[in-house]
């Protein structure tokens, strides 16, 4: 699909939504160099509103600057999903719990799922995906609570860029989100707040299981003991 940027205020954020678009549909994978010279020649700028492009984007957690290697997309690995995710189950049903009790109207939500049934390529399912859940939190009534999910929302969407990647499971994604617009539209708060939970905690531990070890650490991996006259730092 082609990426046809909204009006835009600046060279900046124009370059700034096409890299981050690029990123969050796939066409730039965890890893890639960024660099700054080929970017500006591609959407016709100096390097001056990329490297500002690329400071914001390492602000939001897409890319990383690193003094040697450069500037690169993320890499997604488990630790750096938990966390992300994790933050939105701390967060995201007490937010939709909220918008719900409040009766905040469902029709962008619902308009969202109507795109992402109609897409027609993953990229654009992504992105009905992440409006349909914003759609639904961001009327929580907490302006703050809203920010909060919105920051980490970039990092969650790249996470199942490359969760999808491995291993496509958006039909069942599809049918929970169904699911919790029925909760939502009848009034259900407990319901689907719950739901919104499992749904959220199902796909990334689908997509980043946790080994027996990491589930049971101190039963696994027994604490080392070395003698009086021996540390670690002198070798075992």
């Amino acid at each position: 699909m082609a990426f046809a940027p909204s009006p835009i205020p600046s060279r900046t954020q124009y370059v700034l939504e096409a890299i981050k678009h690029d990123i969050l549909t796939g066409g730039l994978r965890p890893g890639q160099a960024l660099v700054e010279t080929e970017l500006a020649a591609r959407f016709g700028v100096s390097k001056t509103p990329v490297r500002e492009a690329l400071k914001t984007l390492a602000g939001s957690g897409l890319v990383v600057m690193n003094q040697y290697k450069g500037v690169t997309v993320r890499m997604v690995d488990a630790d750096m999903a938990r966390a992300v995710y994790d933050v939105r189950l701390l967060l995201e049903p007490e937010a939709v719990r909220r918008a719900v009790a409040s009766g905040a109207p469902l029709d962008e939500a619902r308009e969202a799922l109507r795109r992402a049934a109609g897409a027609e390529d993953p990229a654009e399912r992504s992105l009905a995906n992440r409006a349909f859940h914003r759609a639904l939190y961001l009327p929580c009534g907490n302006p703050l609570l809203g920010r909060m999910l919105d920051e980490v929302r970039d990092q969650a969407a790249l996470v199942s860029t490359v969760a999808w990647a491995a291993v496509p499971s958006w039909e069942r994604e599809a049918a929970e989100h169904e699911e919790i617009l029925r909760l939502a539209a009848a009034g259900d708060v407990d319901g689907v707040g719950r739901a919104v939970h499992d749904h959220i905690a199902s796909f990334v531990e689908r997509a980043f299981p946790r080994h027996p070890e990491e589930q049971h650490p101190q039963r696994h991996r027994p604490e080392k003991r070395y003698p009086v006259n021996q540390s670690p730092l002198n070798g075992e």
